[in-house]
Parts: C-alpha cells; sequence; structure tokens
C-alpha cells in the first residue's frame, strides 16, 4: 500500500477528478496548483475540448486559470477512461439527482464505480464527492469496486469527502473551505486527510464516511428548512399587508439568537433542492418519516406557483388577462451573479406563464440562450437589459437579483414589476418608479 503521506508530501501522486462541472473542474485545479499532475475525467468531449484548448464554461473559473494549467502540462482534460488505472487516487464528481418521483439516481455513482472497478489496481484511493444518501459509500460503491477481486483496506482504500462548493462566492473557495473527510475504516481516512491536505487550507477528519455524508444533508436541510419558513412567513405576512423584507431586517437587529434567510421565487442550484429528499428517502427506507424536510420541499416547491399567482393578480388591477400579456422574466441563474442556472425557479415560473397564455420573455446576459433541461425547453434567448426593452412589457418579474439589474433606469418606464427578491425598491427610496408587487 503507498504511503500517502509521503507521496502527497512530495507530490507525486496522480490524482483522476470524475466530472468537470461546478465541483470537479474546481477541484481538479486546486489540486494541479498545489503541484499534483491531475486528469480531469469527462464523458463529454465538448467539455473535454474546451478545456484542452484552455477555455472555461464556468464564468467564475477564469479562461487564464485553465489555459495556465493546461499549458503546465500537469493538467490532463480527457474522455479516456483507461487513463485512470495511471491514477493513484481517483475522485468522483458525479451528478445526484432526482427521479420523477423525488427518488434518488444513484446511477452516475454507480456507473462511475463499474469503469473504476474494471481498471482498480493496488494502491489506489477512492474518495466520493457527490452528494447522496448515508451509506452510498461503504454500502454501494464499495462492493462495486470490491466486484474486481480486490479488498478494501488490504488493496485499496475509499472515503467520502463532501463537496462544498458554492459558486460565485468572494470570501471563500475550493481551497480555503473547510474540507470533511471520512474513510470507510480507518486507512481510508488517513489517506484521504493526506491526500486533501496537500492542496485544501483546512480538513476535518470524522470518524466514518457515514458522518460525513450526513454532514452533508445536514447542511442542506438546514438551509431548505429555514428558506421554507421564510416562504410560509411571506405568504402569511402579505395577508397581513406586512412585508416580509422589513420583518427580517428588523429581526435581524438582535445580535444573537437569529440567524437571517430570505424568501425568494423557489429553491435552485443542485443542492438545496435535491439534497434534502436523498435523506427523507433513506429515512422511510428505515420506517422513519422525515415530516420536516418533506413539509419544506413542500413550500419551496410551491413558491413559482406563487409568483405566478403574483403576476396574474397584478396584471388583473390593470385590466389586463395573463393570456396575452408581455411577460418579462428576469434572471436564468438560481442565485444572483452566476452562470449556474441549475433546477432554477425561474424555469417553472416561465413554463407556468406560458401554459395561462401569456407571451414570454427572459433577460439574462449569462445565458445569452436558454438550456434545454432534464424538465424545460423554453427554446428563447435573452431580450437586451436595456430601460425600452422593460418597458414594453406588461409585466416585469424580478426572479434573480443579478447586480447589473440594480438600476433604477431600468425599471423607470416599467408598467408592472412582480419583485421576487425585494431588489426594485431600494432603487427608488424617495417613491416614484414603477407598481411593485413584492412576491
Amino acid at each position: 500500500m503507498h504511503d500517502w503521506k509521503n507521496r502527497t508530501a512530495m507530490r507525486s501522486a496522480v490524482i483522476g477528478v470524475v466530472g468537470q462541472g461546478y465541483v470537479g473542474l474546481p477541484l481538479a485545479l486546486v489540486f494541479r496548483e498545489a503541484g499534483f499532475r491531475v486528469f480531469g475525467f469527462d464523458t463529454d468531449p465538448a467539455k473535454v475540448g474546451a478545456l484542452a484548448r484552455g477555455e472555461s464554461y464556468i464564468k467564475h473559473i477564469g479562461p487564464e486559470r485553465v489555459a495556465q494549467a493546461v499549458a503546465s502540462g500537469r493538467f490532463t482534460p480527457t474522455t479516456d477512461f483507461n487513463r485512470l488505472s495511471e491514477c493513484d487516487a481517483v475522485l468522483i464528481c458525479v451528478p445526484t439527482p432526482l427521479g420523477p418521483h423525488r427518488e434518488p439516481d444513484n446511477s452516475y455513482i454507480h456507473s462511475t464505480a463499474r469503469e473504476l472497478a474494471k481498471r482498480l489496481r493496488r494502491g489506489q484511493l477512492i474518495v466520493l464527492e457527490s452528494t447522496t444518501y448515508p451509506g452510498t459509500t461503504d454500502g454501494e460503491v464499495l462492493p462495486l469496486l470490491e466486484a474486481s477481486g480486490l479488498r478494501c483496506p488490504e488493496d485499496f482504500l475509499v472515503a467520502f469527502s463532501p463537496e462544498r462548493e458554492d459558486p460565485g462566492r468572494g470570501d471563500f473557495n475550493t481551497r480555503t473551505i473547510p474540507k470533511l473527510v471520512g474513510g470507510v475504516n480507518e486507512p481510508s481516512t488517513a489517506a484521504a486527510v493526506a491526500l486533501y491536505s496537500a492542496g485544501l487550507a483546512k480538513v476535518v477528519p470524522v470518524s466514518h464516511a457515514r458522518v460525513a455524508e450526513s454532514a452533508k444533508l445536514l447542511e442542506n436541510v438546514f438551509r431548505s428548512v429555514n428558506i421554507a419558513l421564510v416562504n410560509e412567513l411571506k405568504v402569511i405576512l402579505d395577508k397581513m399587508g406586512i412585508d416580509v423584507w422589513e420583518v427580517i431586517r428588523a429581526a435581524s437587529t438582535k445580535p444573537f439568537g437569529f440567524m437571517p434567510f430570505y424568501p425568494g421565487p423557489g429553491l435552485g442550484g443542485h443542492c438545496i433542492p435535491l439534497d434534502p429528499f436523498y435523506l427523507a428517502w433513506k429515512a422511510a427506507e428505515h420506517g422513519e418519516w422525515a415530516r420536516f424536510i418533506e413539509l419544506a420541499g413542500e413550500i419551496n416547491t410551491r413558491m413559482p406557483g406563487y409568483v405566478v399567482d403574483k403576476v396574474m393578480h397584478g396584471l388583473n388591477q390593470d385590466g389586463k388577462a395573463v393570456k396575452g400579456a408581455r411577460v418579462l422574466v428576469l434572471g436564468l441563474a438560481y442565485k444572483a451573479n452566476v452562470d449556474d442556472d441549475r433546477e432554477s425557479p425561474s424555469y417553472e415560473i416561465l413554463d407556468l406563464l406560458d401554459e395561462l397564455g401569456a407571451r414570454i420573455d427572459y433577460c439574462d446576459p449569462y445565458f445569452p440562450v436558454a438550456h434545454k433541461t432534464r424538465k424545460h425547453d423554453l427554446g428563447l434567448r435573452s431580450v437586451p437589459c436595456e430601460p425600452a426593452t422593460f418597458a414594453s412589457y406588461d409585466a416585469v418579474v424580478v426572479s434573480t437579483a443579478h447586480d447589473l439589474f440594480k438600476r433604477a433606469d431600468l425599471f423607470a418606464g416599467a408598467r408592472l414589476v412582480v419583485d421576487a427578491r425585494d431588489l426594485v425598491a431600494p432603487l427608488f427610496p424617495g417613491g416614484g418608479g414603477p407598481r411593485v408587487v413584492k412576491a
């Protein structure tokens, strides 16, 4: 078995990262920048081709960083999974989506593990980073790898280390976010700690892979439940004629015992809309009902419909039906100032408006063309981000609070703004401006 502490100290280990998306690509770059030789594996030839040319398809990862990595000769993007056998450590960063009935879909993890098993060799360390339910690493990945005939920890090592990426953050990044690590046994934990410690600022070992898997889910359940709470309060306080945003600002003046969360048009991104249901599904397998998780999911999932209802009522006050009305949705990204539209509620809002007969458009310079997703195919292109454009619509819906939308002149001529992010009212502190309906 390799001496992982020595190999990582000498930067002699070769690292493979399977999946070159929002998690895998920055991780691969961090290890390359720490002095390791890195293979970036992906099944998408277009992604691999772009990376090989030194191009970045993720906005917050600059092309100069990718170009430098490729030029160094120590970062090799590839679709050739036979090269997994050249890697001493393989980090799995593949998607874990939900199925049509909110059931976990670990098929990408399983297929990657099977590909690895075909090429597994003695001394390798395999680390799963994809978010999943407790027991996946030792109960699913490990048996698939041991189908090779090799055994852990005698022949190879296995651990789990949850990704904690938050695209667009300025205060933390892949290298500085503390890294949880839990192996399926002590030798695996020790090897994974040695590896990550050589590339990341802080590594936090835990007793087992299942603890690390559960910690990641707790992080996202915590956010999901608290966002659901303020989304529910938004609906209740609106009925009372009370502005939930002002209430949150007021409560935030308390210096202890309160943490502000903010309402919105629904949840987006890969983590919060999906991951809590992994735990709920696993809980049901053990005869437990995750009531808080399911309720939070129900509340957050109905927020796009709530926004559309606000559009309908707002148009009605102007004497217009939603059918035939021109409606512009601002933002396809799931959060501000990123080019990440995974699970974005904007898609759901646009689809619902389309079903009601509205003439829909969107504006988001981060997405010149709307992506075709697993659930949505809008077939739209972004309209210009200009005052005259906004003024030409019967209603403008603020779904994503990009900084580039924070201009009073953009909304000065708008007839109706349905604002799910409290973006517009602060632009007109002295009053005036368009009619704003908060959603």
